[in-house]
């Protein structure tokens, strides 16, 4: 939350803000090359730091945008590393969120609706204008932050663009994008792209003990989040790790659906202040579904992400033919979700469909 009690769409609830957060784990490769280019004269002036999400892009980002108005343009002796000393004024103005020449896009707030926005709109990329005229007056260098870039509408990414088309002297601009893809090709074409990569299970659990988290069922969490802090957190506020035991329970029967367990969750994704478990059940049933997938591939997996899964994706996905139904499956479930939650289809109708659809996929792999 921001001061004045706002929600901020760059902050992973249960854990502090990136420009908060003191170490970057897992991401060494794409600090050295970013500080390669630094130090070689190359700095370019914009930069596309991607990955999944929650591994540290927007930890990384803060953590450039710091060294960079931290540190002034004379060069180094010896290796330079992206840490800053938390005292320095410039690190201590960014903490306070009050630095005067670094800009922060996100999704606005709209009064009217008392919620953030779904997209970051071109109002917020407009403001920009403003910025560099302000803080020209020093003749430091400035940063800009658009997290998430994917979330830009059409205007919006039009007016970015022609910022990385004519940056201005002296500017760095940091584009978080979750995916990449989604973005104008002549976006990516400008930036230069800094990849951040998952987190092995040693960097999760220390990323997670920073954040506060005392990780329990380290085995189950790391499966589910595939390496992501951001979704172990996710699954660690909302008893996520729970909720796909109870969809492997309620499976474990396949090719028959446990009806009683089926209408029990579906209910349970309805009505006020059920929001959160239903995006997490849906995100949790395509990931079932990935494994499934993976699983009719490569055989029994290794871990699991709750009790009993493992010989339970064995057996309904034996072979790569199982592996390709459970796979269009997944996909199909997907913009079925989408679909379903841009209309607001009632969510317990919602669950219980694609519940449905599962059985039936099920009953077809077992009779090929």
């Amino acid at each position: 939350m921001t001061d004045d009690g706002i929600p901020e769409p760059d902050r992973i609830e249960g854990a502090p803000h990136p420009r908060k957060t003191a170490t970057l784990f897992g991401q060494s490769k794409a600090e050295a090359d970013f500080l390669h280019a630094y130090t070689s004269g190359r700095l370019h002036s914009g930069w596309l730091v991607t990955g999944p999400r929650g591994v540290g892009k927007a930890t990384l980002a803060w953590k450039i945008a710091t060294f960079l108005l931290a540190n002034p343009d004379t060069g180094f002796f010896g290796d330079p590393t992206l840490d800053v000393d938390a005292q320095h004024p410039d690190a201590r103005l960014i903490q306070s969120g009050a630095h005067p020449r670094l800009a922060l896009i996100r999704r606005p707030w709209d009064d009217k609706t008392k919620k953030l926005r779904s997209e970051i709109t071109v109002d917020a990329v407009r403001n920009l204008k403003t910025f560099f005229q302000l803080s020209a007056a020093d003749g430091g260098r400035r940063v800009v932050i658009v997290d998430a870039a994917d979330e830009l509408n059409r205007n919006a990414a039009n007016a970015i663009l022609k910022e990385l088309e004519e940056p201005p002297p002296n500017t760095t601009i940091l584009l978080i994008a979750h995916r990449p893809s989604r973005l104008l090709p002549t976006i990516r074409s400008r930036c230069r792209e800094l990849r951040c990569s998952t987190l092995s299970a040693d960097n999760l659990q220390k990323a997670l003990e920073q954040a506060g988290h005392a990780a329990q069922n380290s085995e189950s969490l790391a499966t589910l989040a595939g390496g992501s802090a951001g979704d172990a957190i996710r699954l660690l506020n909302h008893d996520g790790l729970h909720l796909y035991a109870e969809l492997v329970k309620m499976s474990e029967d396949l090719p028959h659906m446990n009806r009683q367990a089926a209408l029990k969750l579906a209910d349970s994704c309805a009505g006020r202040g059920a929001e959160i478990r239903f995006g997490l059940t849906l995100d949790l049933m395509d990931l079932f579904l990935s494994r499934a997938a993976r699983a009719g591939l490569m055989g029994e997996p290794n871990a699991q992400g709750a009790p009993g899964e493992a010989r339970l994706l064995a057996r309904i996905a034996p072979n790569d033919h199982a592996a390709r139904k459970w796979a269009q499956l997944q996909q199909d479930l997907s913009q079925r979700a989408r679909h379903g939650r841009a209309v607001n289809l009632d969510p317990a109708a919602l669950i219980l469909d694609m519940i449905f659809k599962i059985e039936e996929t099920a009953q077809g792999v077992a009779a090929a």
